[in-house]
Order: structure tokens, then sequence, then C-alpha cells
């Protein structure tokens, strides 16, 4: 299992966020490890991304957008959801992140069910709030770098052959970017 390095992310968020599909997070809880496969994730840059949370400005939230990449950009969204996000972004923007929208769980299914009080495999993880609630991912690992082996990170998995690119979910600005990438069954 090999912890993907930072380099990996000091490339365009668009296509960090392809080469994302097929990789594994994983999440350490005390001795307890859950993890999934990413099967889809959107890209959102900086000064030509209206959608961005970077687009404007930096502030106290998205500050670690501009940060190094490879760190985790965690926030809370709806008043009640936490979604989770990769910084990632070449020379070129001064900001950018990719967020996870859904995994294909693997490893601690019985944990991720419980913390989601759910059974229901296929709405388990299927969405970015339902994803950091089965990981149990907070605030707490906003800035968290993802290149160390710690309680949160991305490792190499499989190789996606066959991604699907569509509209980015939920945003009202930028719809006609195809920034949401999934891998084709």
């Amino acid at each position: 299992m090999t912890i993907l390095p930072r380099t990996f992310y000091s490339r365009d968020t668009i296509t960090v966020a392809k080469s994302l599909l097929g990789k594994k997070i994983v999440r350490k809880i005390g001795k307890h490890e859950i993890s999934g496969i990413i099967i889809e994730t959107e890209a959102y840059r900086h000064k030509d991304d209206p959608a961005s949370h970077a687009f404007r400005k930096i502030t106290e939230r998205n500050k670690v957008m501009f940060d190094e990449v490879g760190k985790a950009y965690v926030y809370f969204t709806y008043g009640m959801h936490y979604c989770f996000n990769i910084v990632a972004r070449n020379s070129k923007f001064e900001a950018g992140a990719v967020l996870i929208r859904a995994i294909m769980p693997e490893k601690g299914i019985t944990t991720m069910q419980k913390n989601r009080d759910t059974n229901n495999l296929k709405n388990l993880v299927n969405g970015p709030a339902k994803l950091t609630q089965a990981l149990c991912i907070s605030k707490e690992h906003y800035g968290v770098d993802l290149t160390k082996n710690s309680e949160l990170f991305i490792t190499d998995a499989i190789n996606s052959s066959k991604i699907i690119a569509s509209p980015r979910v939920g945003i009202k600005v930028a719809t006609k970017k195809l920034w949401n990438f999934k891998i084709s069954a």
C-alpha cells in the first residue's frame, strides 16, 4: 500500500480529480481501519471557476485551498454535513481542491453502517455527506496532511480506465464545466 505523494496532487486540479478515481481512501480510528475505493470526484479550481470556494478570495473557511497540496479541506455545509476535499493544483492556479463524492466500501463496512445508522450498502457512501459520516471525517481533519501515514490518507489501489465526465452536482454557476468524474461500470 503506497500512500500517494505530494507530487500526485501538484498537477491540474481536473487531472487530479480524474486520477483519484480508483484510489483508496483509508481512515484509521484507533486500532480499526476503514477504507473504500474512490468512485466519484469533482474538481474545483480558482479564478476560472465561480463555483469554487476559492473563486473570490481567501477566507478562514477556504484558506487550506491556498496552502500546500495534498492536505484535507473539510467544510461544513447546509448547517449539518461535512464534505471532504483534497487540495490539488498546478502552478497556474493559487487554489484548488477535489471533492470526494463517493466511494465503494472495502474494509470496515460494519463500522461504516454503524456510523451511518443504516444497513443499506447501496446508499452507504454514495454522496459526500454520507461518506464523511461513514468515515467519521469532521472539522478536526481540516488541514490534515494526506501524504503521510496518519489517521487519514490516500493510497494506490486500482486503475480506472473508463471515466464518465458530467456537470457538477448541486451548484448554480459554472454548470457547463464537466468536472464531475465517475468510474464507468
